[in-house]
């Protein structure tokens, strides 16, 4: 994956990331069939939990493969699905736990998630773990992946009890250079309208729930995701407003206390995510693995012929799993 490169019938990181997403085989074979569990959370809420297949007992000897989706993602999302392929084909458990509000019905308590919620996926992890007789092996995308990293840098140590390795696909482990970036020129145009198309919504029937919550002319006015997390995503999850939400999310500052093996993996024309912002060998500790090819888009990875496939993406991250994460 290092040096990955797209087909030339796809160039550029904006064709990479979409064209994936909407138009590339996810899997092989029948459709994945998931099993749905819902935990209770300590805060009297609830998360969903998406198992391939049968969920795994506690006595189960196959490797667990935790995937924590993106934005907005879910079970459904193409990377949710070409993992789940990966998992299936291996013959390894699979969970995909949906982030508060992202498995189709609104959560119950005045919060929803955010990209440094390490909290909630420790709570995620530690019960998937009583799931295995062997450390999970998780993997972040997106989102998903930064609040993965921050769960393993402030685990530090004891974290090994729990994964024997993580990686994060394309994550934004430095929230303010990913979030100006997002809000600019096409990027504004295409992404971020996407995402304010459902985010929005869910902010405002979690105001209906919890009258008073926060501004709802100041939510109609965002433009942006800066805009959006200064209403809504900050004041919500405990932060005074988006600069303090992306300076204390964000996991790039803290690569070096991780302590179990982490692969970093991040395209260079990532449109979300601006090269210059990545890490650099000598800001990470010895556990991390940086892989940051040239192509690859948002997420994306495409390979093959017309019209492609995203099946490069999990196939080079659980060959590295398999050799560093045991």
């Amino acid at each position: 994956m290092q040096e990955f490169r797209a087909p030339r019938w796809l160039p550029g990181g904006h064709a990479q990331t979409i064209w994936p997403a909407l138009y590339a085989r996810r899997h092989h074979g029948p459709a994945l069939a998931f099993t749905r569990e819902r935990w209770a959370t300590p805060d009297e809420d609830f998360i969903d939990v998406d198992f391939l297949g049968a969920p795994p007992s506690p006595a189960d000897v196959r490797p667990l493969l935790v995937l924590f989706h993106g934005l907005e993602g879910s079970s459904a999302s193409h990377y949710a699905q070409a993992f789940g392929h990966w998992a299936r084909e291996a013959g390894w458990a699979y969970a995909v736990p949906h982030f508060r509000g992202c498995s189709g019905e609104l959560n119950r308590a005045p919060r929803a998630y955010h990209s440094g919620d390490w909290q909630e996926i420790g709570w995620i992890l530690e019960r998937l773990r009583g799931r295995s007789t062997q450390p999970l092996r998780v993997v972040g995308v997106s989102l998903g992946g930064n609040a993965l990293l921050r769960w393993a840098e402030e685990a530090g140590d004891s974290a090994a009890g729990t994964a024997a390795g993580v990686t994060a696909v394309c994550s934004p482990i430095d929230l303010a250079a990913g979030g100006h970036a997002i809000g600019r020129g096409l990027n504004r145009q295409i992404y971020t309208r996407m995402f304010l198309r459902t985010m929005k919504p869910k902010a405002l029937a979690k105001l209906a729930q919890h009258p008073g919550l926060f501004s709802r002319e100041q939510l109609m006015a965002a433009r942006d995701l800066y805009e959006f997390d200064n209403v809504f995503t900050a004041p919500l999850h405990g932060f005074k407003n988006t600069e303090d939400y992306w300076a204390r999310g964000s996991a790039k500052p803290h690569l070096h206390r991780i302590r179990i093996p982490a692969l970093v993996l991040n395209a260079r024309n990532d449109p979300f995510i601006p090269a210059h912002c990545l890490p650099r060998p000598h800001e990470v500790g010895r556990w991390v693995t940086l892989w940051q090819p040239a192509h690859g888009g948002h997420v994306g990875f495409p390979g093959g012929r017309f019209p492609g496939h995203v099946l490069t993406l999990p196939d080079a991250v659980m060959g590295w799993m398999r050799q560093h994460g045991g």
